[in-house]
């Protein structure tokens, strides 16, 4: 470890009880989900924990407090596992979990609630329209970039992972991208697009002891980032120090801003794009339960600041707690 770690990686792994990793899941994002798990499971293991996986599409949660589980590593994303269910679900059971809670799960796994959040408070978020499906009619389409200027983003506010996403570059190709969407929600977010480069922040911790992690330049091939991108291919570049220090710093407070207007707290990732024109950072998204594969943001982030990933789940596991103190 590098004497820039930012956080006590001092943990008793015996005394954490044993364990659960939940991954898997009903999501959309269920095939991550269970690389998420894998990794962390066998991460967890290294250590001695006595950790099992544990996958709530093929079992009861009651199972959890049956068996005598200490404590949960959620590693599910989407809907069902990083939406406050889950995390409502392990309240009622009491076992303390990782992440955020279940209010700051649930708004955040909105992007259009997210957004909400944090245009009420003064936070740099692109314009928007979210538009349900009993209002979609061909005239409202048609408005929208009149409204927010093209391109346009579409997007299942609801999923993650750029599951529905589209980049519309023209009217007619509207349509199309509402109909991709729809297949995944009954709301959907018309984003005006950002142009520039995409970034991401890590966020380890809770309140005034949240520490932001460098900030990761995203360069994907041709521009975009889509789930191919991000999980099957090894061309994209994930760069850090390309920001000048000033807007480094900005950028990191930003976020820590936006992950406290949300009431997050264990570890959180915010997703940003950043105005070539003026070098105006803009907030996307937050993702309460971050990926955890071999091409995930969070454990790249943390390397960069001496936490290996094996250090990294431990850490994450030994924060686990309740909402109800």
């Amino acid at each position: 470890m590098t004497t820039t770690t930012p956080i006590d990686l001092d943990i008793d792994a015996r005394a954490l009880g044993k364990v659960a990793v939940l991954f898997g899941g009903h999501s959309a994002e269920r095939p991550v989900s269970l690389m998420s798990g894998a990794g962390v499971l066998e991460a967890l293991r290294a250590f001695g924990v006595d950790a099992h996986g544990f996958d709530p599409a093929e079992r009861p949660l009651q199972a959890l407090k049956d068996e005598g589980f200490d404590r949960a590593f959620i590693a599910l994303h989407g809907r069902g596992g990083e939406d406050g269910t889950l995390q409502g679900a392990l309240e009622w059971l009491g076992i303390p979990y990782t992440g955020s809670g279940v209010t700051a799960s649930g708004v955040a796994m909105d992007k259009t609630m997210t957004k909400r959040v944090w245009a009420t408070e003064g936070l740099p978020t692109p314009a928007y329209r979210a538009v349900s499906r009993a209002e979609l009619t061909r005239e409202r389409i048609r408005a929208i970039p009149d409204e927010l200027g093209l391109p346009v983003v579409v997007k299942p506010p609801h999923e993650g992972s750029s599951i529905g996403i589209t980049k519309a570059m023209g009217y007619s190709d509207m349509q199309g991208a509402v109909d991709l969407a729809l297949g995944f929600d009954d709301e959907l977010l018309f984003e005006q697009c950002i142009e520039g480069p995409e970034l991401t922040c890590a966020v380890l911790g809770e309140g005034e002891a949240a520490v932001a992690l460098p900030v990761v330049e995203i360069r994907a091939e041709a521009g975009n980032y889509d789930f191919e991108n991000k999980y099957h291919t090894d061309t994209t570049q994930y760069l850090f120090g390309t920001l000048p220090a000033a807007l480094e710093a900005e950028v990191r407070q930003l976020v820590l801003r936006a992950y406290h207007l949300l009431g997050c707290r264990g570890w959180g990732r915010a997703d940003l794009m950043l105005r070539k024109a003026d070098m105006k950072p803009f907030l996307l998204e937050m993702n309460t339960s971050p990926g955890m594969t071999s091409h995930s943001l969070v454990p790249k982030a943390a390397q960069a600041v001496g936490i290996d990933y094996p250090h990294l789940c431990l850490w994450l596991l030994a924060q686990a707690r309740l909402d109800r103190r």
